[in-house]
């Protein structure tokens, strides 16, 4: 059980069940104290033994994790708790020194208690839609259609180990594109090469998380922009977890014994990798994550100030919600639209009734309840506050 604040009025503790996989959306607008929940969450889920815990980072503010939260002693001792740094993992696209402006930068870090460790994704983990969709390429394009067959003629000739050089071979070779056409392409892929994103030898992408630690997966130094690589680590990530914990269910079932924990996958600003108006690269492994998740022991908390930004397809899978203050009418209209009959009345009216920062309506779909919530005072620090 997760321990997240008391009841407002009783002044009960407030619990969530985590025994389970569940879809979790923690929202409110900008200062409401969302990202800060998320932390508490966190802080809950690193207490379980039996659980992988990775928070999806777009604004690098979870790293101070590493550090306990003396800021504010007196009210953790109010509540019977006490500051507490947790393990913490920086899991780094690229070289940290490079990426975060300097050795002096990332040793400064480590004094702090974070540990780093940096990975680059396998090319052929992509599938050749996925290559596409990268550059932006239609497969009905000469482009995309020179793009798709380089990546598909590799991937049966050499499965998982290939690289982008390959890709450039192949493509090189392929008597079938124009010069013109061909070096369109060859410049893209030199260009993702200098991304220093793709790896040079094979790498299994299980292997770059702690069990004993708070994974952050650091996407602050991509650009959230065009060439979606932000969108394209969460997707690569999000596919190998869900083939493996699927393997690993299946063997649980048959009394075998599986060495792959069962995973919570957090995402801050998830309006980035889900949203409603448009296609990513991630939407379709995040959207299965959320439908299917359950059965291969597979929990996705998705976190936003704007949660009508995020897709449908995920907020109506949502069987836990943590609605802290929202003023937006379009954002209270889509969390409205969630209201149960359970409930006695609207979402939106018990979303009016917030009074103070860190007060939360708690909605659990698995015992048909509303709770009005304050959430706990975090153990750690949090790095999500305005900078001073």
């Amino acid at each position: 059980m997760l321990s997240i604040g008391r009841d407002v009025k009783s002044q009960e503790y407030v619990y969530l069940d985590a025994s389970r996989s569940r879809a979790v959306l923690v929202c409110g607008k900008r200062g409401s104290g969302k990202s800060y929940t998320l932390g508490v969450i966190v802080e809950e889920l690193r207490q379980s033994d039996d659980v992988l815990v990775i928070i999806v980072d777009p604004m690098g503010i979870y790293y101070p994790m590493a550090q306990p939260n003396h800021e504010q002693d007196r009210l953790l001792w109010d509540w019977g708790l006490r500051a507490e740094g947790m393990p913490t993992l920086l899991l780094v696209p690229g070289d940290p020194e490079r990426l975060y402006g300097g050795p002096e930068v990332t040793h400064a870090m480590e004094s702090l208690g974070v540990r780093f460790r940096q990975f680059r994704l396998n090319p052929a983990d992509l599938s050749p839609d996925a290559w596409c969709e990268l550059f932006d390429l239609s497969i009905a394009d000469v482009m995309g259609i020179a793009l798709f067959r380089a990546v598909q003629q590799l991937a049966r000739r050499r499965k998982e180990h290939f690289f982008i050089s390959d890709i450039i071979e192949e493509v090189e070779g392929d008597g079938l594109v124009n010069d013109r056409t061909r070096q369109a392409l060859l410049n893209r892929l030199e260009m993702a090469q200098d991304w220093d994103l793709f790896s040079n030898r094979y790498q299994e992408v299980w292997e770059i998380f702690d069990p004993k630690a708070i994974n952050i997966v650091d996407l602050s130094t991509l650009d959230p922009g065009a060439l979606g690589r932000r969108n394209l680590v969460v997707d690569v990530l999000a596919r190998d977890i869900f083939k493996r914990r699927t393997i690993a269910r299946r063997k649980e079932e048959l009394g075998l014994v599986s060495e792959l924990p069962r995973v919570w996958m957090l995402i801050d600003e998830a309006h980035q990798f889900v949203p409603s108006d448009r296609t990513t690269l991630a939407k379709e492994a995040l959207v299965r994550w959320a439908k299917e998740g359950r059965q291969p022991g597979l929990s996705l908390v998705v976190s936003s100030q704007q949660p009508s930004a995020i897709d449908s397809e995920v907020l109506t899978q949502c069987d836990i919600l943590l609605c802290q203050k929202l003023t937006n009418s379009a954002d209270i209209q889509a969390i409205n639209a969630l209201s149960q009959d359970y409930m006695g009345g609207e979402l939106k009216t018990f979303i009016r009734k917030l009074q103070r920062r860190g007060e939360a309506v708690l909605v659990d779909d698995e015992q048909e309840k509303v709770t009005m919530t304050q959430v706990r005072p975090r153990k750690s620090r949090h790095g999500g506050g305005e900078a001073k």
